[in-house]
Parts: C-alpha cells; structure tokens; sequence
C-alpha cells in the first residue's frame, strides 16, 4: 500500500529548467564555453556540481577544485536571483490543488530533489507547508539515478521505501525511484523511461492513479 508520494521539484511541482538554463548559459559564455538546451537537458536532477562537471567537458583549461566551486556559487548567485521573482502565480493551479486533495486523503507528501534551492523555491511559491518532508541537495552526497535523495525522504516521513510512490519528470530520477524500492511515476520526459510503474497524462491524473493503486 502506498502512504507516501515523494515528488521531484523541478519540471514536476514547477518548471525552473529555463532560469537554470540561463544562469548556467552566463556562465558558460563567460568562459568561452560552448552550451546549449541540448547539454542542459543533461542537467537534469543532476548536483550544481556534477552539472559544472559535464558543462566543462567542452572546456580546454585546468581548474582547481576550488576555481570550480567559485564558478559552481556564481552561477548559484545568477539563478537565485532569478528565483526571488518567483510567487505563487507561478504554480498551475491544478498542482496546487492536487497536492491539497492528496494530503487530505491522508497520503504524507515529500520533496525529492537534488537542488539546494528547493526550501528556498518552495517558500517563494507558497507550497513550503503543504509537505511534511524535505529531502534535497543540502543532505544528500550523490545525484540521481543514486537513490540517496529518495531513501532519506522515506526516512524524513518514517515510512518504509516500499510503501512510497515517486513522481519524476526525469529518467534519472525513474532509475533512483526504482533502485530505492518505490513506485516510480512517470509524467513529462521520463514517460518515455519503460521501467516506469505508471504515466500521467496530467499532475491531476495523480489522483486517480494513487487511489488506484490504494485499492
């Protein structure tokens, strides 16, 4: 039985990939990088530091592991800049509303997601309250498709890993749903990820897939 739904952020509960996008994009441009939507697909539910790391495959230079982490806080910096525009017209209203109807039912809902900006994203948004866990890039020492960021979820909501269904928009992140021994959903891109468990044709289809499941 399912008690708990564990929901990646970007691309799930709203879409930041064009602000990453942009802020890596500066960056890259600063240093004569060669970047673009292709490679920052690449990005997703990827570390800010793993992201840099693939950003850099295009670079002919020698960076210091300190240089890289100044580079890693300034691209931070551009994005979150970007985020404190964010309110909470910014959530589709029907995300809002199936969060609430499924906390209602009684299912204990949670974050999984690799950004270290996700408390801060979700407070910017008005969605901070409705989830009764956090799990994300400030206590997890591997990306997805390590299914770390999803376990410490399980462990935040004390609920077994079993008995937790995973939303992703990222095959990644169906790989670490399923490696922690979740159900894996599937909406957006990572429909196209077979070893998904279920696809949402919409966020409000989660509803009636949950209940599903519950019988």
């Amino acid at each position: 039985m399912i008690n708990a739904i564990v929901f990646d952020l970007d691309g799930v509960i709203i879409t930041t990939d064009e602000l990453h996008y942009k802020a890596w994009k500066k960056m890259a441009d600063s240093m004569g990088i060669y970047f673009d939507k292709k490679i920052n697909d690449r990005l997703r539910g990827v570390s800010r530091m793993s992201s840099l790391d693939i950003i850099l495959e295009k670079y002919n230079g020698v960076l210091s592991e300190n240089e890289k982490v100044q580079i890693a806080n300034k691209k931070n910096e551009h994005y979150r800049k970007m985020l404190s525009a964010l309110t909470p017209l910014n959530v589709e209203v029907e995300v809002k509303e199936t969060l609430v109807k499924l906390s209602k039912k009684g299912y204990k809902l949670a974050i999984g997601s690799s950004s270290k900006n996700a408390k801060y994203i979700l407070k910017r948004i008005g969605l901070y309250s409705l989830f009764d866990a956090i799990s994300d890039g400030t206590n997890i020492t591997k990306s997805k498709p390590d299914p770390e960021v999803f376990i410490k979820a399980a462990t935040f909501l004390d609920i077994e890993p079993k008995a937790c269904a995973v939303v992703e928009d990222a095959s990644d992140g169906i790989k670490a749903a399923k490696a922690a021994g979740m159900l894996a959903i599937a909406i957006s891109n990572a429909t196209l990820n077979q070893k998904a468990d279920y696809c949402l044709k919409s966020f409000e289809n989660l509803i009636s897939v949950i209940d599903q499941i519950r019988k």
